[in-house]
């Protein structure tokens, strides 16, 4: 007899991001992940993706969708506060321009900077600068945006948590292993070694396709997808959208690395299943662009983000 599956991904249907909408879904979903661990008082941060305030709010997870998970959180008594450190620019700077100061209006939800930085070696042997905000809490809910990404096939959970790496970081990280794609996926997914409690909660409901992450097409998928593993979340959302995951260097890491959640047989789905939601016509990148980033383009976004540094002194 096989053993049963250990690994769970709650997906599930919506159509808008209307609280209306959100609210039943998430009291439905919520409840299929196990125990949270959570207590009164219990901090817990939102790390969703906010690439920059330049880029179309396409790109960055809605608005609605991070107010309706807080709303969540505040009724289980929990203390919760939103954060995340962009490619560019401030967290509060992406969330005025999106909307989602607006949206978490009167909910006592701050949005935070990502601005200490802790030192952690990775089982890889690299040392990665990691906002000690995202780590100084009880948990941390990962918000990401499904989308296509012109350099990593798709960016879904485990690409997110990339954001917990400080600032100008990210880049360096691109620089100095992006010629070796195995490492640097490896980097990225050795991340959650050093997290604390955390859960993945996924906005696929309007998804970026055919280009990513910042300028691609919308697609109305209608999706939310849920679960305590980042990994399993990604090899879900891979065959639900009907993509090859031997093109997602993520996912050929995680299951080079025989990880739990690499592999579709082990997973458990105790609401819909990937076959559900196919046909929707997602499209991924066919040509896949170097990780690596070149010198020039290093140089200008370290004097981008220097410039934005001088304007907030």
């Amino acid at each position: 007899m096989n053993p049963s599956p250990s690994v769970s991904v709650c997906l599930d249907r919506c159509q808008d991001y209307g609280r209306s909408s959100l609210q039943p879904l998430l009291a439905n979903l919520m409840p299929h992940l196990g125990d949270l661990h959570l207590s009164p008082g219990s901090k817990v941060v939102l790390k969703p993706n906010l690439i920059a305030a330049s880029v179309p709010a396409l790109a960055c997870t809605h608005a609605g969708f991070i107010a309706a998970v807080a709303s969540w959180f505040l009724d289980q008594g929990c203390r919760v506060a939103v954060g995340d450190s962009p490619a560019f620019g401030r967290a509060i700077k992406v969330a005025e321009r999106h909307g989602m100061v607006q949206a978490l209006r009167g909910m006592n939800v701050p949005i935070i900077e990502f601005t200490s930085v802790c030192h952690k070696r990775l089982p890889c042997g690299v040392t990665v600068g990691i906002a000690s905000q995202a780590l100084d809490c009880d948990l941390l809910v990962n918000l990401p945006k499904i989308k296509a990404h012109d350099q990593m096939y798709v960016t879904m959970a485990v690409k997110n948590i990339f954001g917990i790496v400080k600032g100008m970081r990210k880049s360096w990280l691109h620089m100095r292993y992006g010629d070796s794609p195995d490492l640097f996926s490896r980097i990225i997914l050795e991340l959650s070694t050093v997290l604390p409690n955390t859960v993945t909660i996924a906005d696929g409901i309007e998804v970026m396709h055919r280009h990513g992450p910042a300028h691609g097409e919308p697609l109305l998928l209608g999706c939310v997808a849920s679960s305590k593993s980042a990994v399993a979340l990604d090899t879900a959302m891979l065959a639900l959208l009907e993509l090859d995951p031997g093109r997602s260097p993520m996912w050929c890491a995680a299951s080079q690395s025989d990880l739990p959640g690499a592999q579709l047989s082990g997973i458990d789905f105790p609401l819909l299943e990937p076959s559900d939601f196919f046909g929707s016509g997602f499209v991924a990148p066919e040509v896949l662009s170097p990780i690596r980033f070149r010198p020039f383009r290093y140089v200008v976004n370290s004097m981008k983000r220097a410039v934005l540094v001088l304007r907030r002194g």
